[in-house]
């Protein structure tokens, strides 16, 4: 597994998706925005940017400044990760408004529009309210991340928001299964080891 692997998905919310955009899945760290090119892979494989402005920004992007773009988000996914560490775990207080005001800054710069359409469901046709970005520079690409974070912010508990319990993986998750029992970023990843393990131990402790 590379950065240009398919990135991980298993934090069952984009925000926590993009904090799991490096990660530790096996013995090598992985940072899957780790230059221009891979900031926009990613954000085709988590459906933020359609593909046709994803192209024209690729298009239209100065020499370099794609991976500038790039360095800017992994600031901004290093500063959402303190946030979601310090408070992780119990519920999130009102009083971290003034701690957003980063992403709030971000979100300020946005130019959405809403735009009636027709779209095609089966075999009939309707006319439905979409919301829409105006895609100007390479720097818009950071908007839909943005937005997806302040989703993540209102919209989870965050008592249920863990940690892999894998010794070595950094993978972030937000627990909804019913009994709020999930352990591991995902059975193939980090539970099928453990589970390997443990069959390990207790042949061990079998055989003596």
């Amino acid at each position: 597994m590379d950065s240009h692997s398919p990135a991980l998905f298993v934090g069952d919310a984009l925000g926590l998706d993009f904090l799991n955009s490096v990660a530790t899945p096996q013995d090598t760290t992985i940072d899957w925005i780790d230059d221009g090119e891979g900031l926009l892979r990613w954000l085709d494989q988590a459906r933020l940017v359609p593909a046709s402005a994803l192209d024209a920004i690729r298009a239209q992007a100065l020499p370099g400044e794609l991976d500038k773009v790039a360095d800017r988000a992994r600031s901004l996914r290093e500063w959402f990760r303190g946030f979601v560490q310090t408070h992780r775990g119990r519920p999130l207080a009102l009083d971290t408004l003034d701690a957003l005001e980063p992403l709030n800054r971000l979100l300020e710069r946005d130019e959405a529009f809403s735009q009636i359409v027709q779209t095609q469901d089966g075999g009939s046709a309707s006319l439905e309210v979409r919301a829409l970005r105006r895609w100007r520079s390479p720097e818009a690409l950071l908007l839909p991340v943005g937005e997806a974070l302040a989703r993540f912010v209102c919209t989870e508990d965050f008592t249920q928001v863990k940690a892999c319990e894998g010794p070595a993986c950094t993978l972030l998750f937000a627990d909804h299964t019913r009994g709020h029992a999930r352990r591991w970023c995902s059975m193939a990843l980090c539970g099928n080891r453990a589970k390997q393990a443990a069959h390990r131990e207790r042949r061990k402790a079998h055989q003596h």
